[in-house]
């Protein structure tokens, strides 16, 4: 009797390792802003701490020991801060998101803060390989009086070699609550033929990378025109979506976008959070 299964000459298809990696932080209000409270963390995630600099808070460096991140591999992140901690959380080098085969590659955040807290989020720029599938989510729940400084950048491509994203896809959602509700939403989604909606004149206009950064404060309508007079080296932009929030985004060539994002958060950490302004030495060293 012939056997209905698989013919003995059919190839069989490898089954590719994916990376499951996790973190999970909690600060405590302490001296210097901030305690570490708790620390949770699953390989390829690593989290260190150096020392901070005079003056800044509690410094926590996201790395990723496998050095880049491929189809169906999955982080799970979350920062939370009790009410008064302060922290300032980026990553150690840029994050790599390599030619997919097929699966997406997932990247979920959550933020927490408790009343009078204070947090940076501002990891250095995702990089999208041609043929990446990328699907990154980011949640931030801000208690009364939180302030939050987010920014993140992607780069369409290895612009060092000349690479551009062509094909595979994008979708990167943003969501922000506050006390009262959820106060502001946002997302990007590139997908089909992603060179002409990045060539299109009222889309991306042929920029190499998009730099995205949000303040959530009580006094961020007073920081909108120091944001606006910043000598910009590409095309950008600031507004105030509603109240106490602050929305400025950056197209253009990778490397400017990067300055752009980086002389922001230099300016709005001095202005709103009361901190030196300088970036942390992860952006330049």
């Amino acid at each position: 009797m012939r056997s209905c299964g698989m013919p003995r000459d059919a190839p069989i298809l490898p089954l590719h390792q994916r990376a499951d990696g996790a973190f999970a932080l909690v600060f405590g209000a302490g001296p210097g802003g901030g305690v570490l409270r708790d620390l949770y963390q699953q390989a390829p995630l690593r989290i260190l701490f150096p020392t901070p600099e005079t003056g800044d808070p509690p410094l926590a460096a996201l790395v990723n020991c496998a050095g880049g991140l491929a189809g169906g591999d999955a982080l799970h992140q979350s920062v939370a801060l009790e009410p008064g901690a302060r922290a300032t959380l980026s990553s150690a080098a840029a994050e790599k998101i390599y030619r997919s085969l097929g699966p997406e590659t997932h990247i979920a955040t959550t933020l927490r803060l408790g009343e009078e807290a204070a947090l940076e989020w501002i990891p250095q720029e995702t990089i999208l390989f041609d043929g990446a599938r990328l699907k990154r989510r980011m949640e931030a729940h801000l208690a009364a009086n939180a302030r939050l400084l987010a920014a993140e950048m992607l780069v369409f491509g290895r612009a060092a070699r000349g690479e551009r994203l062509c094909r595979g896809g994008v979708l990167d959602a943003w969501r922000l609550h506050g006390p009262e509700g959820l106060r502001w939403a946002d997302s990007l989604a590139l997908s089909g033929d992603i060179t002409a909606q990045l060539d299109a004149p009222f889309a991306f206009a042929g920029a190499e990378a998009l730099g995205t950064l949000l303040l959530a404060s009580p006094d961020a309508e007073a920081q909108l025109g120091l944001v606006r007079n910043l000598p910009h080296p590409v095309p950008g932009g600031a507004t105030m979506p509603r109240p106490g929030l602050l929305l400025a985004r950056w197209l253009g060539a990778a490397a400017a976008v990067r300055r752009a994002v980086g002389a922001a958060i230099v300016a709005l950490r001095a202005s709103s959070l009361s901190l030196p302004p300088r970036l942390p030495r992860l952006w330049t060293t």
